[in-house]
């Protein structure tokens, strides 16, 4: 499913318009990306949790030329997701 289809399915299971549809899911990616920017987790009950992964600096190998590399850190999103969407899955 991409972000159009998603769009569509907000609209008719909320019964509000696509324009409508699209501004929520548009404003709730912003939200959810702006917290986890200062370093906060999203946690929706029964759905998950999005939160920040850190990844501490590290040395690492070219694989063609066998010469060691720094790797900085960095940090990335994840998912856990929670209990009811992993049985709704299962």
């Amino acid at each position: 499913m991409n972000k159009a289809e998603l769009i569509d399915a907000i609209a008719a299971r909320a019964d509000v318009s696509k324009a409508t549809a699209g501004r929520a899911l548009d404003a709730m990616i912003d939200t959810v990306t702006g917290t986890l920017k200062k370093g906060g987790t999203v946690t929706l009950v029964g759905f998950g949790t999005f939160y920040v992964s850190k990844r501490a600096a590290r040395t690492g190998r070219n694989p063609r030329t066998g010469a060691e590399i720094k790797i900085r850190a960095t940090k990335s999103p994840k998912f856990r997701a929670g209990k009811a969407l992993k049985d709704a899955i299962n």
